[in-house]
């Protein structure tokens, strides 16, 4: 791996555009003279007096109802230390990131250049009016415990220092469920804590509080185990000091021990020392980048043992975006005064209760697998799990009203369940679903265009994040040359050039031939042909030396599609081919057809391009709403397209009863459910807009995707070829890395569905 490019990969992402990675944008119209006097002068006079006479009005006219302030001063920033708060920002916007995609919490991210617990308090408490809740990042410790107690006791909305708290709600939910599986006892177990921050000291408090007992734990800094004679620790770190007689070193403190349990360091605990600890034990080892001891090295020293990490590429990750940003949705939500203990148990208990219940389909196709279920490989749950949102969300938020701290209370908890699930759509959570879904079963992509710096780049990426296996097409020395004008690092990546008589040329023409020889391809061509990228790599996938294809870069659609067709044909009971492109849009994601091969269909191609369509929806998961779309609405206008979509509509409403779709009609009527519902109470859409539009012709539909895409700010991920016996996917003229990383996950998911619709056909 060529480290130097990924930290230029790194630095690119962030600086590339518009630098950062978070902005602000408007909730309300600007589009007009009125739109602005009402957003400013004059308009804005009337919520500032409202709230004048009451200050509680501030959450009703302006944004600080759903605002958290993510504030540090850089003194303690991820694994690099006090680097500064300018030097901290990245790492603030990032977790703003966070708290918008998995909870829909708006942030202001604060670096402040404050060094004393009085400097950063004092600066925090004059934001009050300004935040709903503060999240305190990256502070270092013993600061960041006094800085927290006070502006706890100071301020009257909720604050939380995630460092300390998040670790310890996710670790506790984690130690509830493998005690339960290891058939052990909070109140019975010995645990050892390596480490002595904030993390840790949070995380043991949360232990007791969670039913270990004071006496069974003892904890190690790196000057040693603290004890009552140690004088270089402050108040927080002494409260767990030991008397113990017994014990002096790490490796004595395991001898029998139940739990471990580590933020401290990497590689500094061996297989002895997890022999030596008790039957059944549990290992949390912590530390980031590199555990405390190595994931495997841990398994396979104990066949008993339960381990968690901080790493996503193993089980059991102690990750704190499971309960942050639905911690403080909750408290947010019933306008708490404070995050107070009984909210945090009520996370902890919501997160450890969530491991326990059925996992919902959705999550193990992200992971791509089939019985994920509560065991020692599963203690909690995935941080794609969309349940997350609702139940700790809804449990905190339950909690701080039978506490005491809430402001506003909840009636309707269905209903605030409901508008939880809509806060987030599916929007690119559906895009990171399917990338884990394609890293759980990477495929070999076969590119036909590696000579170009895009594709040889995405490649790059797909490479390094497990999500693919290249096989590059092209001529060799100038692959290698541009790899080396661009530091791009493949390794052994296989490069085969079709211009030269390489691997199974002789075979693949042969085949080519034997499917073509009556319509008008001789024995001279098919070997010429073969010679064609798009031709060669088609036929890669069709002797199973690729697992699929991707194309269409510097081509255009016929000509990358025709050799598809030719060598690999449509799939069993398909009559024809067609192209959706899945547009991620804010509202979530709509799925477009057909908008790149069929021209002007007729009655019967709509059915067949529809249920083509239909049924590939479902494969993402996702309940399709059908809408046939025209320039009429249910027969308000004549025409040959308002009578070919209303006869496609009637025959499959005949056919596919169980479908849901309705057309001729517009497309505002099939996005805008209310305005359907006011014009056409009879449409079979009726409650919910359609989120799979099918368009009458190639030029709707293509004018419609382009439109949306560049100026509507949706993401465009197509388009996905659909029909094809074997995975073959083409790209859009000049697309960008990103959008070519898109289609290589689709393509590897594609062929994961292939490969078990073929394995499942063999039986």
């Amino acid at each position: 791996m060529n480290k130097p490019t990924r930290n230029q990969d790194a630095l690119n992402y962030h600086s590339k555009g518009r630098p950062g990675k978070i902005q602000v944008v408007p909730t309300k119209p600007t589009n007009s003279q009125r739109d602005l006097s009402m957003a400013y002068s004059p308009g804005v006079a009337e919520p500032c007096l409202r709230i004048a006479d009451n200050v509680e009005d501030v959450y009703k006219y302006t944004a600080k109802g759903n605002l958290v302030g993510v504030i540090t001063n850089g003194t303690a920033v991820l694994g690099l230390g006090n680097i500064g708060p300018e030097a901290s920002k990245p790492v603030m916007e990032g977790k703003g990131l966070l708290f918008k995609i998995y909870a829909d919490i708006d942030v202001f991210d604060l670096e402040v250049n404050a060094k004393t617990v009085d400097e950063f308090v004092n600066i925090v408490k004059a934001l009050e009016p300004t935040f709903g809740g503060i999240n305190l990042e990256d502070i270092s410790a013993p600061t960041c415990f006094e800085i927290e107690r006070r502006l706890k006791a100071e301020m009257k909305i909720p604050v939380m220092h995630d460092d300390q708290h998040g670790t310890a709600i996710i670790s506790g939910a984690a130690l509830i469920n493998a005690c339960e599986i290891q058939g052990k006892k909070l109140d019975k177990i010995k645990m050892v804590v390596n480490g002595a921050g904030a993390a840790a000291v949070s995380c043991s408090k949360m232990y007791l509080a969670l039913g270990v007992k004071r006496e069974n734990l003892v904890m190690f800094d790196i000057n040693g185990l603290i004890t009552p004679e140690r004088s270089d620790l402050g108040g927080i770190q002494m409260e767990f000091a030991t008397t113990r007689k017994d014990v002096k070193t790490l490796t004595e403190a395991m001898k029998g021990a139940d739990v471990f349990v580590g933020l401290s360091a990497g590689n500094i605990v061996t297989p002895d020392m997890l022999k030596a600890m008790a039957k059944n034990p549990i290992v949390f080892a912590m530390a980031n980048p590199n555990p405390e001891i190595a994931y495997d090295l841990a398994i396979n020293s104990r066949k008993d043992i339960i381990m968690a990490t901080g790493r996503s590429d193993f089980p059991n990750q102690v990750n704190n975006v499971l309960g942050f940003p639905y911690i403080f949705r909750g408290a947010l939500d019933v306008r708490a005064t404070a995050i107070n203990e009984e909210m945090k148990i009520a996370a902890v208990m919501a997160i450890a209760g969530m491991a326990k219940k059925p996992i919902p389909e959705a999550v193990n196709l992200a992971y791509n697998t089939k019985n994920l279920k509560f065991g020692r490989d599963y203690i909690i749950p995935k941080p794609m799990d969309p349940r997350l949102i609702t139940e700790v969300s809804s449990a905190v938020a339950r909690a701080a009203v039978e506490s005491g701290v809430a402001r506003q209370a909840i009636t309707d908890w269905d209903a605030y369940t409901e508008e939880l699930r809509s806060r987030i759509g599916i929007n690119d959570k559906l895009l990171r679903n399917l990338t884990n879904k394609a890293k759980s079963n990477p495929k070999r992509i076969v590119f036909a265009e590696a000579d170009t710096y895009k594709i040889l780049r995405a490649a790059q990426i797909v490479k390094e994040e497990g999500i693919a296996t290249p096989i590059l097409l092209g001529n060799v020395a100038r692959i290698r040359q541009i790899m080396k004008e661009n530091d791009i690092e493949l390794g052994d990546v296989h490069i085969i050039d079709p211009q030269e008589n390489c691997e199974r040329m002789d075979e693949y023409a042969a085949y080519l031939y034997s499917k073509r020889q009556r319509k008008g391809v001789s024995v001279y061509e098919s070997k010429k042909l073969m010679h064609d990228r798009n031709y060669y790599g088609a036929c890669m996938v069709q002797f199973g030396e690729a697992d699929a294809l991707i194309s269409g870069l510097t081509k255009d659609y016929v000509t990358t599609i025709k050799p598809a067709l030719q060598i690999i044909g449509t799939g069993d009971g398909v009559s024809r081919v067609a192209g959706m492109y899945m547009m991620i849009t804010k509202k979530g994601p709509v799925f477009f057809g057909d908008t790149t091969v069929n021209v002007n269909p007729s009655i019967q191609d709509l059915v067949d391009i529809t249920v083509l369509i239909e049924r590939s929806v479902r494969k993402f998961n996702i309940d399709p709403r059908v809408a046939i779309l025209s320039y009429s609405n249910f027969g308000s206008n004549q025409g040959p397209i308002p009578e070919k979509t209303m006869e496609a509509v009637r025959i499959l409403h005949e056919k596919y009863p169980a479908m849901i779709i309705d057309g001729d009609m517009q497309a505002n009527f099939a996005l805008n459910a209310d305005l359907l519902a006011d014009n056409f109470p009879f449409s079979t859409l009726q409650g919910k807009p359609a989120n799979t539009l099918i368009f009458p012709n190639l030029e709707s539909g293509n004018i419609a995707y382009k439109l949306l895409q560049e100026i509507g700010g949706a993401e465009a991920v197509g388009p996905i070829l659909l029909g094809l016996k074997k995975p073959v996917h083409v790209l859009q003229l000049g697309s960008s890395v990103r959008e070519i990383v898109n289609m290589i996950t689709i393509a590897v998911v594609d062929a994961q569905e292939k490969g078990d619709e073929e394995i499942k056909n063999k039986k």
